[in-house]
């Protein structure tokens, strides 16, 4: 049995006055990102325009957590004018993985499933669908089919870098945009390269007691494991609450596209032993396997993360515990300790963690507490499944 949630089930009237404020900081950070397209990555004050993060840098994974809640957020209202300022993202998302498509990671189905593929569901623009499955085809040409993955970073022409052979837990969130592609086109390779890397991230990266490492590192040019890795957790035996929660969301999400039962299952085992592992606080530390003495700082995104993954899940399979805990765990966000409803400040959530270094030697992560738009986009997806859910673009 799961311990029992320490929070009242959400009220629907609370979602929704919450979801309200979510919208209407949508309009206006998507309006911000028009404007002059950035990462708008995490600010440690919820300012995620201040940076001056370019949109085309290799690194940028996030500026589509800001269109993914404006979607959202002209989803839930009907508001025309949201689709303004997404409409003028469309060329720099056309050109990030045309003009500058060497300059792109693995993290294209986070840029593309919330922007180009939910624009083409919700307006049917034909130049929507075309970026999308463009994006699918630059993302698709980071696979190593020795090794049945996807790197995550780096260029797929050199062998001589750390990140050569490289795959990280986050992976299974991109896997939806070559799912989606296949379906839209036909070409059976697409699903059949998520569904190698859904595999591979299940045979190496979820360990017997149903943790997970963030990286596991391949040979770069032949079918041989080397061996799990560490970027963003403690270290490379620790659990980052954060990757546990991709795992558990991306299992279930693969579940959706392929009816392969063994992938809602092992979302179910992640979700019961994240769940298990929460203490009276509510909201999960950002690592669950910190040595004595480290700050234990909390990491909401992950918990916003976990939320999703859990509906997903219950949309799928009877889980009233597990259903019940994803309340809990949202209700405590709701809080005004994580919870930002100032519309002066962009942020929603505090208390979200991300690493401010990092040891190549020990592997350590030292970690920093701030605003990050990746736990706003999840926080509202999880308000919206509640109150009124069509389509969450994965």
């Amino acid at each position: 049995m799961l311990p029992n949630p320490s929070l009242s089930p959400l009220a629907p009237a609370t979602a929704a006055a919450w979801l309200a404020t979510c919208v209407a900081k949508a309009g206006a950070n998507v309006r911000r990102l028009a404007a002059r397209p950035g990462a708008a990555a995490w600010a440690g004050d919820g300012d995620y325009f201040a940076a001056g993060d370019g949109f085309f840098e290799i690194g940028n994974w996030t500026s589509s957590f800001c269109t993914g809640m404006a979607l959202l957020a002209y989803q839930h209202t009907g508001d025309a004018t949201l689709l303004e300022p997404l409409g003028q993202l469309r060329e720099v998302y056309r050109a990030k993985v045309t003009t500058h498509r060497r300059e792109t990671m693995h993290d294209l189905g986070f840029l593309y499933s919330l922007y180009s593929v939910g624009l083409y569901r919700l307006a049917g623009d034909a130049r929507d669908r075309a970026t999308a499955l463009q994006a699918a085809e630059v993302l698709a040409g980071r696979f190593r089919p020795e090794g049945g993955f996807i790197q995550a970073w780096g260029p797929m022409d050199e062998a001589d870098t750390d990140y050569a052979g490289l795959a990280i837990i986050d992976c299974l969130m991109n896997l939806p945009l070559l799912w989606w592609a296949s379906r839209e086109t036909g070409d059976v390779r697409l699903a059949e390269i998520a569904h190698r890397h859904a595999d591979t991230t299940r045979a190496r990266f979820v360990r017997p007691d149903q943790s997970v490492c963030h990286a596991y590192r391949f040979h770069p040019w032949a079918d041989r494991p080397v061996g799990p890795d560490n970027y963003c957790g403690y270290d490379v035996e620790s659990q980052w609450a954060r990757g546990t929660a991709w795992a558990i969301y991306g299992f279930a999400l693969a579940y959706r596209h392929t009816g392969a039962t063994a992938y809602l299952e092992t979302a179910r085992r992640l979700a019961r032993a994240f769940c298990a592992q929460l203490d009276d606080e509510g909201v999960p530390p950002w690592d669950f396997r910190l040595p004595a003495g480290q700050p234990r700082l909390r990491d909401s995104s992950a918990a916003a993360i976990a939320v999703c993954g859990i509906d997903e899940i219950c949309a799928h399979a009877h889980e009233p515990e597990l259903a019940a805990r994803a309340d809990a765990l949202l209700s405590r966000l709701g809080a005004p300790d994580y919870f930002n409803a100032d519309p002066g400040c962009p942020g929603l959530l505090r208390q979200a963690e991300v690493g401010e270094s990092f040891d190549p030697a020990t592997r350590h992560v030292v970690p920093r507490s701030v605003y990050a738009s990746w736990g706003d986009y999840f926080f509202m997806e999880a308000l919206a499944r509640r109150v009124q859910v069509r389509d969450v673009f994965w």
